[in-house]
């Protein structure tokens, strides 16, 4: 195939802003795929992402368009994630490109993902389309939103394309600035193989499949490929395009987007980032891939039924394929017995991979209570990572801890500064600065903690602006902080997966809050469940769940008063009896009470 006529583009925006919309009508204009099966965001193919409305999974599909200079052309589009705890989506789909639409909506204008991702696209000197998306909208205001993409792009000649996904309107000449705006791609066909894996999945049948970006060289059925991160190697079986169905095709060339497979059954032998090439003739030196993102939220899942342990490893080592950001180990809890730390990249990130698990592997899981990685320098001048409270040195043996600090940018309208202000000073936010985008539109930047942001920080500035602000944070680095451990007991025993990490200052109001909500989640039970809170040794706050009652003399009928104390004698020895041994029951929304505090 003539490297001229490939394209290779990707479409970023904020969550919302109509990329999997654009798609659709990307895919009508072009003829692709079965139109009699049409349906919406036919790219998002699980069922989870259509429920919420959102894409999870970045998807590839090859599109054929005859343009106005009378050649056919090769598009390979690839649809991405708008959430930020999805952003490594967007850096893997990026680095397989030479382009990027950028879709900014016409109502809300440039939010704080339209920043983010157009600095990815930047950095990686791809060439950006801006486009303004449902113009088509009464509240649409497409001069303004011009005006914040100009300032973004920082030219004042820009002139996006405005368009209206929902209706069709503006597409053609998308198509048009695609083909002559987007360089080709500019890999030598006649050099070694080498080509970037940016994505895989797994089939029961076929074992892994690999989705490939090809940089340089061919790649034919039949051929020897080597894996250069393990020097392991493989015989292609089948390789293939996506449109948007696999689609099996002879041989890839240099240029072009697809996928292979090669009764890989191991999915530890491949890894997002690493280089394919020809194992007889292989190439120089790997691509230069991409920095896998750390994960910053740690939370422990068990598998409810302790005999699907097994199966739940399997399932975790299938589920990694595809999700690269995704990290687990095993740990072991006394309360809840064999399971796996697991490393996530936020809040939305930890309940997709529950759900995902839940659903596609058919496992009933138990979360314990998220957590940030602290860090702690010892006495003894030696520096740990604090992934779980438990896991805490004793207070006399802590020098000094520190947590992980992010710069949070938040865009809102400006009647809404003042309150968000507020609410940065509760989630002990650092100010930095102030930028008027507009009239209307201020951006605000802080400096806060990371655990502070992870649960109901979103939620209240999306209330706070009724729902015109947008937020997107990075990580900066671990601050030294005043920090305790806050334990959480259960008739006397400390309950682990209830221990969290927090601000010394703050200890006693969050525990009171929580033994509070705790006493409202925790089912009764045949005998009295006290609940504390504390810190160290010393309990700040205390809750109790009443006993289920039992009419044991209810079978009397009069008689001696005597009879009657007896029983009431004999029940309260059995309850005594059942405190003392029983097992407190805790559901799992108990777990997820110790964030919404």
């Amino acid at each position: 195939m003539d490297q001229a006529l490939i394209r290779n583009f990707c479409i970023v925006a904020h969550i919302d802003h109509g990329k999997s919309t654009l798609a659709d009508r990307l895919l009508q204009a072009t003829g692709t795929g079965d139109q009699r099966k049409f349906r919406e965001q036919v790219l998002d193919d699980m069922d989870l992402e259509r429920e919420r409305g959102i894409t999870i999974k970045a998807s590839a599909v090859r599109l054929r368009y005859p343009a106005a200079d009378g050649r056919t052309y090769v598009l390979n589009l690839i649809d991405t994630p708008g959430h930020v705890d999805f952003s490594f989506e967007v850096t893997k789909s990026l680095q397989a490109c030479e382009g990027t639409i950028l879709v900014v909506d016409a109502a809300q204008g440039v939010e704080a993902q339209t920043v983010a991702n157009y600095q990815l696209a930047r950095d990686k000197n791809l060439a950006i389309i801006p486009v303004i998306n449902k113009i088509d909208l009464p509240n649409a205001q497409p001069e303004r939103v011009k005006e914040e993409i100009a300032r973004l792009l920082q030219r004042s000649d820009v002139d996006p394309l405005r368009v209206s996904a929902k209706e069709g309107r503006g597409v053609g000449e998308l198509l048009e600035r695609i083909v002559r705006d987007i360089p080709p791609p500019s890999g030598d066909a006649g050099e070694a193989l080498s080509c970037l894996v940016f994505d895989s999945t797994y089939d029961s049948y076929k074992g892994v499949i690999v989705f490939v970006r090809l940089v340089n060289g061919a790649l034919r059925k039949g051929m020897r490929v080597m894996f250069m991160g393990n020097g392991k190697t493989f015989d292609i079986q089948e390789l293939g395009v996506f449109t948007p169905q696999p689609d099996p095709v002879p041989e890839l060339h240099a240029g072009e987007v697809g996928y292979l497979t090669a009764n890989i059954r191991s999915p530890h032998d491949v890894i997002a980032g690493d280089t394919v090439t020809e194992a007889g003739r292989p190439s120089a030196e790997p691509l230069p891939g991409f920095t896998r993102l750390k994960p910053m939220v740690f939370a422990g899942i068990y598998p409810a039924n302790t005999q699907e342990l097994t199966t739940l490893r399997r399932a975790m080592e299938k589920f990694a394929l595809t999700d690269a950001a995704f990290r687990f180990e095993p740990e072991q809890s006394d309360a809840l017995g064999q399971g796996f730390r697991c490393g996530f990249l936020g809040l939305l990130h930890m309940e997709i991979v529950q759900e995902r698990l839940e659903r596609e592997y058919g496992v009933d899981l138990v979360l314990t209570t998220p957590s940030v990685v602290f860090q702690v320098a010892t006495h003894g001048s030696k520096l740990v990572e604090i992934h779980r409270p438990n896991d805490l040195p004793h207070p006399s043996a802590i020098k000094e801890i520190a947590e992980p600090y992010v710069q949070a940018v938040i865009l809102c309208p400006a009647e809404s500064v003042g309150a968000l202000m507020d609410l940065a000073i509760q989630k002990r936010g650092l100010y930095r600065s102030t930028e008027y985008l507009s009239e209307t539109r201020v951006k605000l930047v802080y400096e806060m903690p990371l655990a502070e942001i992870l649960v109901d920080f979103y939620d209240r500035l999306k209330s706070l602006t009724r729902g015109y602000g947008s937020f997107d944070y990075e990580v900066i680095g671990y601050r030294p902080a005043k920090l305790v451990k806050l334990d959480i007991l259960l008739n006397g025993k400390i309950c682990e997966p209830l221990s969290s990490i927090v601000a010394k200052d703050q200890a006693y109001e969050k525990g009171k809050v929580l033994v509070e909500r705790l006493k409202g989640l925790i089912p009764r039970q045949l005998f009295e469940v006290a609940i504390q809170a504390a810190v160290g040794s010393h309990v700040i706050a205390r809750e109790s769940v009443r006993p289920l009652a039992k009419n044991v003399t209810g079978k009397c009928y009069g008689g001696d008063i005597t009879r009657k104390r007896k029983l009431w004698e004999r029940q309260a020895e059995g309850k005594k009896r059942m405190k003392q041994f029983g097992n407190v029951e805790i559901p799992q929304e108990a777990f997820l009470a110790v964030l919404k505090i």
